[in-house]
């Protein structure tokens, strides 16, 4: 698959806006007045699943687009393997 430069960064940027918004949200739900009764509530368990599970796709999405970034900075490449000279009919 093939990524261009500008898809790259934008994915490296939804990475990063990944993990400056949702620990801030979370913070903000952690001082919330229903996030605690005699223990975390469901509204606070609902929200620290959604934070951790936005956090994990944002470092992935992040993750592809700093490959897709690296990759373009070295430049084409041809993936593909050499054909076997052993299978090749040699008759023709």
């Amino acid at each position: 698959m093939t990524l261009s430069k500008r898809a790259a960064w934008f994915l490296v940027a939804v990475g990063v806006w990944s993990w400056v918004i949702w620990p801030t949200f979370l913070k903000n739900i952690w001082v919330d007045d229903r996030s605690w009764s005699d223990g975390p509530t469901g509204f606070f368990l609902v929200h620290l699943v959604l934070t951790a599970v936005s956090l994990a796709i944002g470092t992935a999405v992040g993750w592809l687009g700093i490959r897709g970034v690296r990759a373009g900075r070295r430049g084409p490449t041809d993936h593909a393997a050499p054909p076997d000279r052993d299978l090749i009919d040699s008759s023709h």
